[in-house]
């Protein structure tokens, strides 16, 4: 009864098929279509907020368990303009569903979606930008690019990345808005929030993959970005950064390239080859020049590191696959103990993992050989688990390690997967074809499989026997022998055709055998498979151009039989055949050459892995994954020969308007008035106003302990002094300015600066000498507060007396400090000299 409503919510139930079961008397038992959804269509047209929050949650649900809900969209779309947030935000999810489908009356609602990109909630925003690039009508095009410019200048982070994603469906609605939308996506790289950075970068990849010079000052910026951009972002960001890296820098491994392609001298070599050997050098060295890594090759490499420890499997591919093509060769062993940790996730994740160590491990096999054992394979793994696994322990087989490797095939041979064992006995082959030393071992071991119950065993140990005995046949005609014996017994059509390729190649080593086995195969043929018949042609050929006496007649009756096969190409290698080996006056000249034809020495076959071929395409993309171009693929280009200009990616910090007289300041610092460490520690804090070198309170001691000590000078040198302290005064006006401080604290400062104002009217005539004792009183610590602050008041009315006159000399040194610096900066004494005392 279930199967009603499953039946009646797909797609196509609503597209004017008959549907059954709306009447209530016949069958609506059966049916829920039945006045469907008419309690939802009340709520939604209700006037209480409430019943229609419950009726979106439900229908949203509904949506997310995969039922069609397109036939309330009539009902859904006039709440578009509710008042209520939360019913709004949920309607906006609905539309972004269904308005690609319901466009006519999508369309309705466009003026309410061009005011909820003008609505306060920053989620409003971003829903009424996501719906409108969601209607896929061409007529909307200006709108939806003047919203999309609009929401890039957005406050919120979050609507300048939906408007990062609107950029790729507006471009595939209308490619002629390319030109605008490169100017959105130029300024949306520019911005410096996380949020926006991943989005940013897959517009640009969908959009103009091929403008790299909008990158160009944004490259430090997002490698810095990168650690804490969201991980799809991160994915993203960093294949984009693979194939920036290849245009804008060299190759880090191109000393070891030119050193692959001049491999060092044999041990053993004589004088005339080390001649020349030393000739190969000097012409090689003027190519290989030391190589030094560009820093942003370098901030690149070390700001990805970490990211080898992410959670997520694409992120540390994505890694992965960044070092494998970028990194010097010492420095991309660190990729391989991440690639080990994936093979503990879930088996799609390890598929797509071995993958690409399958290729990675052809060209680094040192890489991996540590982590041997994590490519053991497990009872419990899946066929292509095992069958990459098989790969990957094959690519890493060496002279040390391959008595191991054999052990663990020989086990994985009694398993009951039949693709897995086969895969084993070709991984064998592969093994004893790449090491010399253990040749001789696989193929007695194969030779034993021959006797095994299971004829698939047996039949993949021949085709493997076959391609290893090309390479030493004279050796191995025992095991040719005993091949041939098995012909009675082997089913499996390759097999048989192998075996029939081996005596008929090697007939010359199995002289009395191979006549007979054709003679057994004459009898059988028409009841053979297609591939078997073209072998059993085949060997008559060969069997009548070195043994005529015996097997003339059987290739006749062979000939005759292949002419009138239903297969019409063993009709034509019939008639082909009997034309070049079968003289007659029509036969051309080619008859001649009949034995090199057939009986020619053939190269041994390479077992190769089937990974070889797949280098050429970027590790951990669809394309490598397939082997094939997918769609959207985009190269890996190669390396330049020379490196760009790398002042491109410099970036020009606007900084901040230094105050009049800053320069001059600086001059003046140079050549310290009081003492060597004063000298030293001053350039620094007038050069560096950003970051402050010392606290107030310490320069406000080094301040008081100088006015003491200068007390007992001439009245000259008083002068100079007051003057070194302007000069102090500002420097500590400019570092009070770039400080933060609170606010509450300042207007404290100000208070109390007027009440001491008032103060220091009231006591304007004082002389000289109260001057000089107050200055004493200020430089010793067991002053009471009152006359710290009488003395910080003569000062500073002291500097202003000396501020009045107009002589103009003076004028261009005093037009540094403003009175409203003076005043800053008698608050200041006044605060720090309070809390001194």
């Amino acid at each position: 009864m279930s199967s009603g409503p499953a039946y009646n919510d797909e797609k196509g139930s609503s597209l004017g098929e008959p549907e059954y079961g709306h009447d209530p008397a016949s069958g609506g038992i059966f049916s829920s279509d039945y006045k469907r959804h008419d309690d939802l269509k009340e709520m939604l047209d209700s006037n209480k907020d409430s019943l229609k929050l419950e009726a979106m949650k439900r229908i949203v649900a509904m949506i997310a368990r995969g039922k069609n809900a397109s036939e309330l969209f009539p009902a859904v779309v006039k709440n578009v303009a509710c008042k209520n947030i939360e019913v709004k935000k949920l309607v906006y999810v609905y539309l972004v569903r269904y308005a690609e489908e319901q466009q006519d009356l999508a369309l309705l609602s466009i003026s309410t979606f061009q005011r909820g990109l003008k609505d306060p909630n920053q989620l409003i925003r971003a829903s009424a930008l996501r719906v409108l690039s969601s209607i896929r009508v061409t007529i909307i095009v200006p709108i939806m690019m003047l919203a999309i410019k609009e929401a890039a200048s957005d406050m919120s982070p979050y609507v300048r990345k939906t408007a990062a994603h609107a950029i790729p469906k507006l471009y595939s609605l209308d490619q002629d808005q390319k030109d605008q939308l490169i100017e959105v996506i130029e300024k949306l790289l520019a911005d410096k929030t996380t949020l926006v950075a991943g989005s940013v970068v897959m517009a640009f990849e969908e959009v103009c993959p091929e403008r790299i010079d909008l990158i160009h000052k944004n490259y430090r910026k997002l490698c810095n970005l990168l650690i804490d951009v969201e991980e799809w972002g991160q994915v993203v960001i960093i294949n984009m950064l693979t194939r920036y890296a290849r245009t804008q820098f060299l190759n880090p491994n191109q000393n070891e390239s030119l050193l692959e392609e001049n491999p060092e001298k044999a041990f053993y070599g004589s004088d005339e080859e080390e001649s020349k050997q030393g000739e190969m050098d000097a012409a090689v060295l003027p190519k290989r020049k030391p190589y030094v890594m560009d820093p942003d090759h370098r901030l690149l490499l070390r700001n990805t590191k970490p990211l080898l420890q992410s959670r997520n499997a694409a992120v540390v591919m994505a890694v992965a696959q960044l070092y494998f093509h970028l990194a010097p060769k010492a420095e991309v062993g660190v990729i391989a103990k991440a690639l080990v940790r994936l093979l503990r996730s879930h088996s799609e994740v390890q598929f797509v993992v071995l993958q690409n160590v399958a290729s990675m491990s052809i060209k680094r096999r040192g890489m991996f050989e540590p982590h041997l054992k994590s490519f053991y394979i497990r009872s419990t793994d899946p066929t292509q688990i095992k069958v990459l696994k098989l790969e990957v322990l094959t690519n890493l087989a060496s002279e040390t390690n391959i008595s191991t490797i054999l052990r663990e095939f020989q086990t994985y041979i009694k398993s009951q997967d039949k693709d897995f064992v086969a895969a084993t006995i070709q991984a064998i082959g592969r093994c004893a074809t790449n090491i010399d030393e253990v040749r001789d071992t696989c193929l007695n071991g194969l030779v034993q499989l021959l006797s095994n119950r299971d004829e698939l065993v047996v039949a993949e140990s021949v085709v493997v026997i076959k391609k290893l005995l090309q390479m030493q046949p004279s050796q191995h005609s025992d095991i040719i022998r005993h091949m041939a014996k098995l012909i009675d017994n082997i089913m499996v059509p390759m097999a048989r055709a192998s075996i029939l390729w081996l005596i008929g190649e090697y007939c010359e080593h199995v002289p009395t055998i191979a006549p007979d086995v054709l003679r057994k195969m004459a009898k059988s043929f028409t009841n053979e498979e297609d591939i078997v018949k073209l072998q059993i042609t085949n060997l008559a050929a060969k069997l009548y151009l070195t043994n005529s006496k015996q097997t003339k007649l059987l290739t006749q009756y062979v000939l005759n039989l292949a002419k009138y096969d239903q297969n019409y190409d063993i009709r034509d290698r019939a008639r082909f055949i009997r034309q070049l080996i079968v003289p007659t006056e029509k036969s051309g000249v080619l008859s001649k050459y009949a034995k090199k034809l057939f009986l020619a020495q053939k190269p041994a076959p390479v077992l190769e892995s089937s990974f070889k071929d797949r280098d050429h395409f970027q590790l951990g993309s669809l394309s490598h994954l397939l082997n094939s171009k997918a769609g959207g693929y985009q190269e890996l280009p190669d390396w330049p020969e020379s490196a760009p200009d790398p002042s491109v990616r410099n970036v020009e910090v606007s900084e901040w308007t230094k105050p009049i007289g800053r320069e001059k300041r600086k001059e003046k610092v140079e050549k310290p008035f009081y003492s060597d460490s004063e000298g030293e520690s001053e350039p620094t804090e007038s050069a560096d106003s950003q970051s402050p070198t010392a606290s107030e309170s310490e320069s406000m001691s080094e301040i008081e302990s100088e006015s003491g000590s200068e007390n007992d000078e001439e009245s000259d040198e008083e002068t100079k002094s007051d003057k070194e302290r302007k000069k102090k005064a500002g420097k500590e006006k400019s570092k009070k300015q770039d400080e933060s401080e609170d606010s509450g604290q300042s207007e404290g400062e100000e208070k109390t600066v007027k009440k001491h104002k008032e103060e220091e009217e009231s006591s304007s005539s004082s002389s000289s000498s109260s001057e000089e004792s107050s200055s004493e009183s200020s430089s010793s610590e067991s002053e009471s507060e009152g006359d710290s602050e009488l003395d910080t008041g003569k000062k500073s009315r002291k500097t202003l007396s000396t501020a009045k006159p107009p002589p103009r000399p003076l004028e261009t040194k005093q037009k540094e400090i403003s009175l409203l610096d003076l005043d800053d900066c008698e608050s200041f004494f006044y605060f720090s000299s309070s809390e001194n005392s």
